[in-house]
């Protein structure tokens, strides 16, 4: 059953501003410097103490490394002191959380750890040794990562002996939701990211500034997933803040009217401003959009062949023009896919199939041609004089597999599960914190 995941989840809270009437200095009013003793540069020292376990630079610089990396190093100079702080909390409480492991009796065999670090490059399709050296040459490091995945292993298992067992989904609850689902069907139904910053009353403004950084850095480029992996306090992080497809009727009533006036396609459009919620900030983002329990014609696998023809260098608009015209005459009527090749070898054209192409995965304007198409038809020419000029032809649309499924009583059993369990985790963890001797150097 999957678990609550607080492992990297923490609110992004940066230190307080200096304040504005701070005396300043010329660098003339410095005395004479006088150094005792030698100068290092390779020193690497203790930036925090948790309860005895030492947290070094090296391990922010390496952890660092990890979430640039993840980021494409799409993140401006000014972001970074905000993250390395960020990173450091994310340290503490990976402390935290490995130490009550420990005095639970819990502990996470290398060969688990070592499992869990192929996975994870299976993820970014290289072999282990391979996934190793991106690591070193991004700036982090092997046992970087596998410290990470060693405090999510224990920290799952403290949540699985610690928290499950006590919490309770009754079956008239979830068959409330099981008849809420079925009679919803037609409605429109949205595939959700989510990312979740913990406030208080006290620091909600600081959260927000910082929750609106974050959406500037996700507008700009970065990675949501990468973001909500790192800084969500959802149950969700684990898995990139993806909270799967939902209608707005299960959002919170904050958060249900931002998701709606999303768009899909665009980190621009598809990602909201920093919304207040119970307890903290959210920022929510719109991956998918369909209607609840209908056929999602988007969804339709299509077969298609495609007929590509290359335009020669140098060729002027004038004599492009001329060619798409005699293209285009030849490539439509032509009595469907059976007659592609044969055209395609009197005109000199090229041709490629793909029989498990999806509808939506087609740029816009093609999946509003292509979903008028009748089969056998070919698309309008269209292309460039660099790319030369292409047609589709529609050979099969497979309609069957569109259906979306109702979650089932176990799976939304488990759901419940999940939430409740993860709220739980965050009390625990922020016992942890209120119990813990941090002492910063």
């Amino acid at each position: 059953m999957r678990l609550a995941r607080s492992i990297l989840a923490v609110a992004l809270l940066t230190a307080p501003a200096l304040a504005q009437d701070a005396a300043t200095f010329n660098a003339a009013d410095l005395p004479e410097l006088r150094v005792i003793g030698d100068i290092d540069p390779t020193l690497r020292k203790a930036q925090a103490i948790v309860n005895g376990d030492v947290i070094t630079d090296t391990d922010i610089d390496q952890r660092m490394g990890l979430v640039l990396a993840a980021n494409g190093n799409r993140v401006s100079e000014e972001e970074r002191p905000r993250l390395r702080l960020q990173v450091l909390r994310n340290l503490i409480d990976e402390k935290l959380q490995v130490q009550e492991a420990r005095s639970n009796d819990i502990t996470i065999t290398d060969d688990e750890v070592e499992r869990a670090f192929a996975r994870v490059g299976q993820n970014f399709k290289r072999a282990p040794a391979e996934f190793e050296k991106f690591l070193r040459d991004a700036g982090s490091s092997p046992s970087s990562l596998k410290q990470q995945i060693r405090g999510e292993l224990a920290w799952n298992r403290v949540l699985r002996r610690k928290v499950e067992p006590f919490v309770n989904v009754g079956d008239e609850e979830v068959q409330s939701v099981v008849d809420k689902l079925n009679a919803a069907k037609g409605k429109d139904e949205f595939h959700v990211g989510e990312i979740f910053l913990s406030a208080t009353p006290e620091t909600i403004a600081q959260v927000e500034a910082d929750a609106a950084r974050i959406v500037q850095q996700i507008r700009g480029g970065a990675s949501f997933v990468a973001y909500a992996r790192q800084f969500s306090e959802a149950s969700t992080a684990g898995v990139g803040g993806d909270l799967g497809w939902v209608r707005a009727e299960q959002l919170n009533d904050a958060v249900a009217p931002v998701v709606t006036t999303l768009v899909p396609g665009s980190p621009v459009t598809s990602i909201s401003d920093p919304v207040r919620v119970p307890g903290g900030v959210a920022i929510m983002a719109l991956i998918e959009k369909r209607q609840f329990l209908s056929a999602d014609p988007a969804a339709a696998l299509l077969s298609l062949k495609q007929m590509s023809l290359a335009l020669p260098e140098g060729t002027t608009r004038e004599q492009g023009e001329a060619k798409l015209q005699e293209f285009q005459a030849a490539t439509q009527n032509m009595g469907g896919c059976g007659a592609v090749e044969a055209v395609a070898k009197r005109i000199g054209a090229e041709v490629a199939t793909n029989d498990a192409l999806r509808l939506k995965d087609l740029p816009p304007a093609l999946q509003d041609i292509m979903s008028k198409l009748s089969i056998g038809q070919a698309t309008p020419a269209f292309g460039s004089s660099r790319e030369g000029l292409r047609v589709l032809v529609l050979c099969g649309r497979d309609d069957t597999q569109t259906q979306a499924q109702a979650p089932n009583f176990e799976q939304i059993y488990a759901q419940m599960n999940d939430d409740r369990v993860n709220m739980r985790a965050r009390r625990y963890l922020r016992d942890l914190r209120r119990d813990a001797i941090v002492d910063y150097r």
